[in-house]
This record gives structure tokens, C-alpha cells and sequence, in this order.
């Protein structure tokens, strides 16, 4: 099974929001949909599922054009889709069914995810009675009730403490191992860079990047230096010319010009015996490269 989406484009009126992308899912795993607000990421996703038509470009399922929409597909909208006086079971059975689920496998799956996801005591409330992080539940659960091959996330963890953020991510983590394709756009590159093998980076409605995640940082090279060290850090920095920083709570941030430039300033650390807790030489976080793109002329 395979994603494949080329030259795809679409206008709403004059506006051009998404303009001839392309990208590939081919593995099971979990594929990263980028962008700003705007940026056409959840246009993108509604074309692919058909809920908005493509005005040009391909999408592929399986070898075959998506023409119409797919049972096989999964949608966790970013805006809640559930009825708000509707009791959580009713709900949830009403979505199995129309994705042609059976009544009894649904009551049964059903009963098996809010266990999952710690939320059987929401089972008889309706909808608008949950908190936002509990919708977030039942509206995770309403996407993959019927056991999709591919699966889009819009936002998975809005609203979710914590806790409940490590529960969501311990399903995602099951639903891999269970050869699943995953689409997820997230605002959270933390989160993305945790799960994402390939992403897609897009600003206007265009790609301004593409490609394994890996090998996008390997290009940028080891420029980050993180000390978490006692004394006065920063003035012995700037005798090795090393400037520009960020400051924490827990330290200091460098950008380098070389490792052998972080190392020279280990040594004067260590010479003066100061107490050092972290020295990391690393590549760019998602999070330094999303910001960066954004901030390219388009």
C-alpha cells in the first residue's frame, strides 16, 4: 500500500493554497505534513480524502486514483466532529456503521478503545459534556474504529494534558507496528520529529522542503552546542569567537563553526574545573528548520 500525491494543485477564487505539491508515503509508519498556518496542509488532506476536488495533479492509493472517498482511509480533523448532544456510544456506533462496520464488532471495538484510552466513564455522556482533551478522545477513536489502512491526523494532541498526550502516542506507536501509513500535521515538531521517518514542508501552498527527515538534518551538519555548565559560560565563548547564543534555565545554546571550535571551549572549561552537567554538539532541531524556512522569500 502507498500514498502517492503529484502536482497536485487548488484555488479557492483567486487564491492559489495549494500549488502543485508532491510527495510519497510508501511504508507504513508516519509521514510529516508541515507548514504554517494557511499553508494549505489541511486542504492538502481534503483533497486527498476527497472531501475538496483537486483542480489539477494525481493522488494514488494502492496504484489507483483516489476517486471517491475511501473506507480504507481514517480522518482526525483538527475542528471537533462530533455531535454535541449525542451520548459518546450512539456516536461512535453511528460512524462504525457508516463505514460498514458491523454492530456487534463495533460495540466490542468500541468498548476496547475508550478502555484503551482510559475513557469508558465517558461511554453514556453526550459530547458536549467532555472536556477538550476527552473529545479529542472520542474523536481519535471515531477515525480508526473501522481499522484504516491510512490514517490522517490533524493536529492529534490539541487539547491533551501530558498524560494523555504519552496515551495517544503509545496508540500511534501500536498502530505502526500494525502496518498503518500515518499522515500527521502538527504544529508540534518535537512531536514530529519523534515520529516522522519523510516530511513535507510547505509555506503558501508550496514545498520549500522535502525528504527524510535524517538526512534534511545531516545536511546542516553538527552547528548546535549545548553546555549546561557552572561560571561565566558566555565570556569564555566569546574568546573563541563563539557569540551568538540563546540562554536558558538549563544552559547555554551556541552556534558553532566547527566541532573542533566547541572543543577548544571544553578544554578551557575543564581546565578551570568548573562544574559541567551537559555538552552536546548536535544538528539543527525540526524546530530550528521549520523556523528558518518560514523565514525564506518564497
Amino acid at each position: 500500500m502507498s500514498l502517492i500525491v503529484e502536482n497536485v494543485s487548488k484555488k479557492f477564487g483567486e487564491k492559489q493554497v495549494v500549488d502543485n505539491i508532491s510527495f510519497e508515503a510508501r511504508e507504513p509508519g508516519v509521514f510529516g505534513l508541515l507548514g504554517t498556518n494557511g499553508a494549505g496542509k489541511t486542504t492538502t488532506i481534503r483533497m486527498i480524502l476527497n472531501i475538496v476536488k483537486k483542480d489539477s495533479g494525481t493522488i494514488k492509493w494502492d496504484n489507483k486514483p483516489v476517486t471517491g472517498q475511501i473506507k480504507s482511509f481514517g480522518y482526525l480533523p483538527e475542528e471537533r466532529g462530533l455531535y454535541p448532544k449525542v451520548k459518546v456510544s450512539e456516536q461512535l456506533l453511528y460512524f462504525a456503521k457508516l463505514r460498514g462496520v458491523s454492530s456487534q464488532k463495533a460495540k466490542k471495538d468500541i468498548e476496547n478503545w475508550l478502555e484503551r484510552l482510559e475513557a469508558t466513564q465517558y461511554i453514556n455522556m453526550p459530547a458536549e459534556k467532555l472536556s477538550k482533551g476527552n473529545q479529542q478522545k472520542i474523536q481519535f477513536i471515531a477515525s480508526i474504529i473501522h481499522d484504516p489502512e491510512l490514517i490522517f491526523m490533524d493536529e492529534p494532541f490539541s487539547g491533551l494534558d501530558p498524560v494523555n498526550t504519552d496515551l495517544f502516542k503509545g496508540v500511534i506507536y501500536e498502530l505502526i507496528k500494525r502496518n498503518k501509513i500515518i499522515i500527521m500535521s502538527s504544529h508540534q515538531m518535537a512531536t514530529v520529529e519523534e515520529f516522522c521517518k519523510d516530511i513535507v514542508l510547505l509555506k503558501n501552498g508550496v514545498t520549500v522542503l522535502k525528504g527524510n527527515l535524517k538526512e534534511i538534518k545531516r545536511g546542516y551538519g553538527r552547528n548546535n552546542l549545548i553546555i549546561n555548565c557552572d561560571g561565566n559560560i558566555a565570556e569564555l565563548a566569546a574568546e573563541e569567537d563563539m557569540a551568538t547564543y540563546n540562554q536558558s534555565a538549563t544552559g547555554f545554546e551556541f552556534k558553532i563553526k566547527s566541532e573542533e571550535q566547541a572543543y577548544k571551549l571544553l578544554e578551557k572549561i575543564l581546565s578551570r574545573r568548573l562544574s559541567l552537567d551537559k555538552f552536546e554538539i548536535r544538528e539543527p532541531s525540526l524546530h530550528e528548520i521549520f523556523i528558518e524556512k518560514m523565514g525564506e522569500a518564497k
